[in-house]
C-alpha cells in the first residue's frame, strides 16, 4: 500500500478528531490541504483554501467588532444605526415557537435608519456615570417595525432582570450564527465521500460538462427570447444552470416563471437569497402567483401581506396549535414546582413532552406538506425546522452576492441548482483585505461562470432605463450585448433633456472644497459637492415642476458610496424647506442600499476629491455599475473629474458623458 492511498484512509478520523479542537482547526486544515494535493482532489483543495480565508475574515470581523466596542461612543453608534438609546420594555410573553420574547420601543423619528433586523444578535447595556454596562445576556431580534422591536430572551428570568433596569439600551452583537452555518456546511462539504453532495463539489470545481435533459422548449409568449430560453435552460439542467440577469433585464420576473414551470414537475422547491430583502420581494412575486409559499425567517418589509406566509403566523394558525400552546403552558407551570417532584412529577413531565413533541412534528409535517416553496436566507437554510428536508431544485437568487461557504449552506439539501445574478454588480462584503487577496470575494456563481459558461443565459433586454444611460455600462461590463427595449430607449422626464450628466466638482486646493476623512466606518465627506447636490436637487426639481412630480410621483434617489456623505445629504435634505413637500419623494442611501431599486432620477455624489488623485474603494467598478444603474430617465453624476479621471474606467465614463452632450450642467 503506498503512502498517499494509507494516508487517505486515515483523514476521516483525522478530521472527527481534530474538529473537538478549536484552536487546532486551521492547522488541521492545512494539513488536509497536505492530504488533498497528494490525492488531487481540486474540489476539496478549493473549499479547504476557502475556509481558511473565511477563518482569516471571521478573526478580522472579531477584531474590528471589540475596536469598535471599545472605542466607539455611545450617539455614534445610535447614528450609525448599530445601538438604540434609550429604549422603554413593553410587555413580554411566549411566542408559536415557544421564545421568551420581550418588546422594546425606542423614542425616534420613524425614518430613522438603523441595522436591526430578524435573526441578529444583540447584547443589552445600562448607563450608569455615564460608562455603559454590558449584561452577559445574548439575545434575537425577531421583529422590527419602526421604533418598536421584538427580542427573543435566553428565559423568562433573564428577560425579567433586564425589564427592570432603568436607562436602558440595546445594540448589535457579533453574529457568530452565520459563520458557525458556513464552517459547519463546508465541513460537511468537504467530508462528504459519495452522493450528490460529493458529486456537486466536484462538478463546481471541474471543466467537466454539466449534466442536462433533452426535449423541445416550452412556449412563454409573455416572456422575450432569452427570458424563455433561460425558463427552458433551468428545466432541462440535471445539475445547475444560471440566470445572468444585468440590471432592467427581468430577472425576478424570469426566475418566478422557472420557478412556476419546475412546480409543474416536482412537488416542492427552496427559494434562497444572501438577504431578507431578496427573499422578501421573490416570495411576494411567488405569492402573487398564487403559489403557497413558506417563509422561514421574518420579512423585513412588515406588512399583512408578508406576514401571512411566514413559518410563524402559519404555525399560529394551525388547528393544533391551541392544544400544543396549552401543553407548553402546562409544562410551564409544572416546572415551577420546587418541592414534592415526585415519581409521578417526573412521569407527568414525560408525557406532557410527549404529546408536546408529537403535536410539533404534526403541525410541521402539515405545513410542510401544504407548502410549493420553503423560503429562506442562505444562512437561514441552516435552521433546525429543515433538518431531514431534501429538495429536488435550489434556487438561489442574489447569487453573485453570496459568499461560496453561504450557498453549501442550501445546496447540501438539494439535488441541483439554479443560481440567478449579476457578478457585475455587488461582490459580497469582506472585510479582510487578507482574505480578499486570498480569493474569499470570489463566489461559487463566478467560478461556474468561468468553468461552465454553457450553463449561463445572459437576459439581454433591459426594460428600466434610458439607452443613453444604459449604454455605457453595457459596454464596460457585458460586452456590449444588452439592449434597450423599444418603449425605455428613449425614456425621460424633460423635452430635449439629456439622459445623462457628469457635474463637476474641482478640487481647488482648499479644504472646504475637498473630501474630508471621518474615521474608518464613516469613510469620507465632501462637505461642498453635497451643496452642489443641493443646488442640482432645487433647480431640477424646479425645472420639472414640483406640482407634477407629486401628480406623477416622480421619485429621486441620491446615491453615495460613502456613509458620511450619505449622512450629510439626509440632513440637509431635511431642513431644506423648498424640498420639503417632496421629501417623501427623495432616498438617500449607499450604493449597497439602493441595490435592487430602480428611480426615475439618480444623482450620484462620488466624493472622492484630492490632488493626488485617490480614489478608494471607488476602484471596484461593480459599486459604480449599480449606482449608475438605478436610474430610469435620469442620471446626474457629481464628481472631481480631475482627481477621477486618473482612474480608466471614469476618465472613459466623463469623455462618454461629454460625447452626449452633457458636459454644460443642469
Amino acid at each position: 500500500m503506498s503512502l498517499t492511498c494509507f494516508l487517505s484512509r486515515k483523514v476521516d478520523k483525522l478530521i472527527l478528531f481534530l474538529l473537538k479542537f478549536v484552536k487546532f482547526k486551521r492547522l488541521f486544515y492545512v494539513i488536509f490541504c497536505i492530504f488533498a494535493v497528494m490525492n488531487n482532489d481540486r474540489s476539496i483543495q478549493l473549499l479547504l483554501q476557502h475556509r481558511i480565508l473565511l477563518e482569516m475574515e471571521h478573526a478580522a470581523e472579531c477584531e474590528a467588532f471589540r475596536k469598535q466596542t471599545g472605542t466607539i461612543g455611545l450617539q455614534r453608534k445610535v447614528k450609525r444605526g448599530d445601538a438604540w438609546f434609550p429604549v422603554s420594555t413593553g410587555k413580554g410573553f411566549y411566542n408559536s415557537l415557544n421564545q421568551y420574547v420581550i418588546e422594546l420601543l425606542r423614542n425616534a423619528d420613524d425614518e430613522t435608519e438603523h441595522n436591526f433586523e430578524y435573526g441578529k444578535p444583540l447584547m443589552f447595556f445600562t448607563i450608569s456615570d455615564g460608562v455603559p454596562h454590558y449584561y452577559n445576556i445574548s439575545a434575537t431580534v425577531s421583529y422590527v417595525d419602526g421604533n418598536r422591536m421584538l427580542v427573543v430572551m435566553p428565559s423568562q428570568d433573564s428577560a425579567a432582570r433586564v425589564m427592570q433596569q432603568e436607562c436602558l439600551g440595546v445594540q448589535l452583537s457579533f453574529d457568530e450564527t452565520s459563520y458557525r452555518a458556513m464552517f459547519d456546511a463546508l465541513d460537511r462539504v468537504i467530508r462528504a465521500k459519495e452522493g450528490r453532495l460529493a458529486y456537486l463539489r466536484s462538478l463546481f470545481a471541474s471543466k467537466q460538462p454539466a449534466a442536462h435533459f433533452s426535449f423541445s422548449d416550452i412556449s412563454l409568449p409573455w416572456l422575450n427570447a432569452t427570458q424563455q430560453h433561460a425558463v427552458n435552460e433551468v428545466l432541462r439542467a440535471k445539475d445547475v444552470a444560471i440566470v445572468h440577469g444585468p440590471p432592467g433585464t427581468g430577472k425576478t420576473t424570469t426566475l418566478v416563471e422557472a420557478i412556476n414551470e419546475t412546480l409543474a414537475r416536482e412537488s416542492q422547491v427552496l427559494v434562497c437569497a444572501q438577504s431578507n430583502m431578496a427573499v422578501d420581494w421573490i416570495s411576494e412575486q411567488l405569492v402573487d402567483r398564487g403559489i403557497n409559499v413558506l417563509r422561514i425567517g421574518n420579512p423585513t418589509r412588515v406588512n399583512d401581506k408578508m406576514l401571512e406566509f411566514t413559518y410563524e403566523r402559519r404555525f399560529e394558525a394551525h388547528p393544533n396549535y391551541a392544544q400544543l400552546w396549552a401543553i407548553r403552558k402546562a409544562i410551564r407551570e409544572l416546572r415551577t414546582v420546587r418541592k414534592g417532584r415526585t415519581e409521578n412529577w417526573h412521569q407527568k413531565m414525560d408525557r406532557l413532552r410527549s404529546r408536546e413533541a408529537e403535536l410539533e412534528i404534526a403541525i410541521n409535517a402539515d405545513l410542510f406538506g401544504q407548502a410549493r416553496v420553503i423560503a429562506s436566507t442562505l444562512v437561514g437554510a441552516s435552521h433546525r425546522i429543515l433538518d431531514g428536508q431534501h429538495f429536488s431544485t435550489l434556487f438561489i437568487d442574489e447569487a453573485a452576492q453570496a459568499l461560496e461557504a453561504a450557498c453549501w449552506i442550501a445546496i447540501r439539501r438539494a439535488g441541483r441548482v439554479i443560481l440567478a445574478g449579476d457578478h457585475c454588480q455587488l461582490p459580497p462584503t469582506v472585510k479582510s483585505m487578507a482574505a480578499l487577496k486570498g480569493g474569499l470575494g470570489k463566489t461559487l456563481m463566478e467560478r461556474i461562470v468561468e468553468t461552465k459558461p454553457e450553463v449561463v443565459t445572459l437576459l439581454d433586454v433591459q426594460y428600466r432605463m434610458n439607452e443613453a444611460i444604459m449604454n455605457f455600462s453595457n459596454h464596460w461590463f457585458y460586452d456590449g450585448k444588452v439592449k434597450a427595449a423599444p418603449q425605455t430607449a428613449h425614456r425621460g422626464i424633460l423635452d430635449y433633456d439629456n439622459p445623462i450628466e457628469w457635474i463637476d466638482n474641482d478640487y481647488e486646493g482648499e479644504e472646504e472644497h475637498g473630501e474630508t476623512f471621518v474615521g474608518e466606518t464613516f469613510g469620507r465627506i465632501n462637505k461642498s459637492e453635497a451643496l452642489k447636490v443641493m443646488e442640482i436637487l432645487n433647480a431640477y426639481t424646479t425645472k420639472i415642476g414640483r406640482q407634477r412630480m407629486l401628480d406623477e410621483r416622480i421619485d429621486i434617489g441620491i446615491i453615495s458610496p460613502y456613509r458620511a456623505q450619505v449622512q450629510y445629504l439626509r440632513h440637509l435634505i431635511k431642513k431644506d424647506a423648498l424640498l420639503k413637500p417632496l421629501r417623501h419623494l427623495f432616498s438617500v442611501n449607499t450604493v449597497d442600499g439602493f441595490q435592487g431599486q430602480e428611480r426615475d432620477i439618480i444623482v450620484v455624489s462620488l466624493v472622492r476629491s484630492n490632488k493626488d488623485g485617490q480614489i478608494g474603494f471607488l476602484r471596484d467598478l461593480r459599486r459604480m455599475n449599480v449606482a449608475m444603474t438605478r436610474a430610469r430617465s435620469k442620471l446626474i453624476i457629481i464628481g472631481d473629474s480631475h482627481t477621477l479621471s486618473r482612474h480608466p474606467f471614469y476618465r472613459l465614463l466623463y469623455e462618454y458623458v461629454k460625447q452626449t452632450g452633457s458636459e454644460d450642467g443642469v
